[in-house]
């Protein structure tokens, strides 16, 4: 690659009070991750993102704070952009705004919403993101699309970062990575999802850098100025890098419920760059060769944050 961005680290958050909420948030944050996230699932349960995130802020000083992702079918973009830029302002400028065209049918049959057609969700998405970056950064704005309109809205108070806070968007096919790659800040490469399945065939060595390849030819001269993620969906410490890998295979079968092409060679896994499997230095090499190929500085860690703390202190920031 032709420019390496130094390594950072995030963590997905779960609470159910606020002394645990705020426990995690400070221990996250001394253990040096860059981030604590949230997710937007809302049949799945969990904490509301942007409210939550705003307490963590208040119990930190330098943790981002970000959505992966707020799914954009459930949210007017301009309220959207209301309560994004309050957050960011209220936390000092740490948040990280994600925002996803929707993948999961049974968020939206738990609310009585139409799970609707991949082109008009992205077709809705491409609108939002337009309008949001407008609002964050224009005193009037009157936008006519085919989904959303605003009249002369002047959104105040704007975002602390300027800009707009850095604009997350994630997907595993090749139509969003191209919106991804020409809109947003930082482009997550994400597992493909068809008809709210997930497919680990796109999760193989082979199919992230197929992904990259869209992001660069979509990006063009704009591509170093991305920061590209990823998720490690599965993480094993040890010794047994076959083994482990046996573990995972394990582990992917019994996904038949939610994802199809569950049934990855070893050598698939081992090299698959979702998942990380061998010693913490076995680990450390991988994701600097990992860096070196694809280019993915931004890494998404699955599981005990505690667990994976010297992983990250070695990292990140490097």
């Amino acid at each position: 690659m032709s420019s390496l961005r130094p390594f950072r680290f995030a963590t997905y958050g779960s609470a159910n009070s606020r002394v645990e909420w705020v426990d995690q948030a400070r221990k996250v944050e001394s253990l040096g991750y860059s981030t604590l996230l949230l997710s937007n699932h809302i049949a799945r349960g969990g904490l509301a993102p942007l409210p939550a995130l705003l307490t963590a802020a208040e119990a930190t000083t330098t943790l981002r704070l970000g959505i992966h992702v707020v799914d954009n079918g459930f949210r007017h973009p301009a309220m959207l952009a209301q309560e994004a830029a309050t957050v960011d302002l209220l936390s000092d400028g740490r948040l990280e705004l994600g925002i996803g065209m929707g993948w999961s049918p049974g968020d939206y049959e738990a609310m009585g919403m139409p799970f609707e057609s991949p082109s008009v969700r992205l077709g809705k998405l491409r609108e939002s993101v337009a309008l949001i970056k407008r609002l964050f950064q224009e005193d009037s704005v009157t936008f006519t699309g085919k989904h959303y309109n605003v009249r002369e809205l002047n959104l105040q108070p704007k975002p602390l970062q300027r800009p707009y806070p850095p604009l997350y968007v994630g997907g595993g096919g090749k139509r969003i990575l191209s919106f991804a790659a020409q809109e947003a800040t930082i482009v997550g490469l994400a597992t493909k999802s068809t008809s709210g399945m997930l497919d680990h065939a796109s999760i193989t060595a082979d199919a992230v850098a197929e992904k990259v390849r869209w992001v660069r030819e979509a990006a063009g001269a704009h591509f170093n100025d991305l920061e590209l993620h990823i998720q490690a969906i599965n993480i094993i410490i040890t010794d047994d890098r076959q083994g482990g890998a046996k573990m995972t295979a394990e582990k992917l079968a019994g996904y038949s419920s939610i994802a199809v092409n569950n049934d990855l060679s070893t050598k698939q896994i081992l090299e698959s760059p979702h998942i990380l499997i061998g010693t913490v230095d076995q680990i450390i090499e991988t994701l600097l060769e990992r860096r070196e190929r694809y280019g993915i500085s931004y890494i998404t860690l699955f599981g005990d944050e505690e667990k994976f703390s010297s992983m990250v202190a070695r990292l990140a920031g490097k």
